[in-house]
């Protein structure tokens, strides 16, 4: 690999964006496309498919072999509250590969007692989420039933392009967050990439029931397609 491609390569990964070494066999040429560039790239359906699967492999075109080397950030998750679906999640999640953060202001539901082998952070999701760094990579998830929490951190999820915002709410409930949501400058696009009431409809009442499908769901999210949206 040359120097400048692998620097490259590894300038994206430092930033957690998608790119795809491909390698064409017969001739080992490589070039490197990053994710902004895959619709225009003469590969561009396949990448995609691997991406998806987040998984690197042979694929052919035009009577020619070609590897593609996938990088593709870990996906992380934030949990906005610090609820009992929050306990039942985190233990599933580390499960499913995929690293937890629980953020909640409120110091009595947001302590090691309760999540005691999970980043827990006691501060208001607009103080905390900016160091949190919110990308495409992200699901974001909020618990909490109380709009002055979860309206800030979906508005910095929906704004950061995460792949999944999850919202807790019944459909009366979510009906009055995208009136405050549409107040606050969103557009129908913005608001509808919501998840919301939050879950795959799989009849979870109880909290590790509604954790399994809130799980079920990123997971959906996460390899039906590539990231929405890679910020440069």
């Amino acid at each position: 690999m040359k120097l400048s491609v692998l620097a490259a390569l590894n300038a994206e990964r430092a930033a957690r964006r998608s790119a795809v070494l491909v390698t064409e066999l017969a001739s080992g040429r490589q070039r490197l496309v990053k994710a902004a560039e895959i619709e225009a790239d003469p590969l561009g359906q396949a990448i995609g498919a691997q991406m998806a699967q987040r998984k690197s492999g042979i694929v052919s075109e035009g009577g020619r072999d070609y590897f593609l080397s996938v990088a593709v950030p870990p996906v992380k998750a934030v949990a906005i509250g610090a609820v009992h679906i929050s306990q039942a999640l985190a233990p599933m999640a580390k499960l499913a590969g995929i690293d937890l953060t629980v953020v909640d202001p409120r110091t009595a539901f947001a302590s090691k007692a309760r999540f005691p082998d999970v980043t827990v952070i006691a501060e208001w999701p607009d103080l905390a989420l900016p160091r949190l760094k919110l990308d495409a990579h992200t699901a974001l998830i909020a618990l909490t039933h109380d709009p002055k929490i979860d309206d800030p951190a979906i508005a910095a999820g929906l704004k950061a392009g995460c792949f999944y915002v999850g919202a807790l709410g019944s459909r009366k409930t979510h009906g009055k967050r995208v009136e405050r949501l549409r107040d606050a400058g969103f557009g129908e696009a913005e608001i509808g990439r919501i998840r919301a009431p939050i879950g795959l409809d799989i009849g979870a009442v109880s909290p590790p029931e509604i954790a399994v499908s809130i799980l079920a769901e990123i997971i959906e999210a996460q390899h039906r397609k590539p990231p929405r949206r890679e910020t440069t």
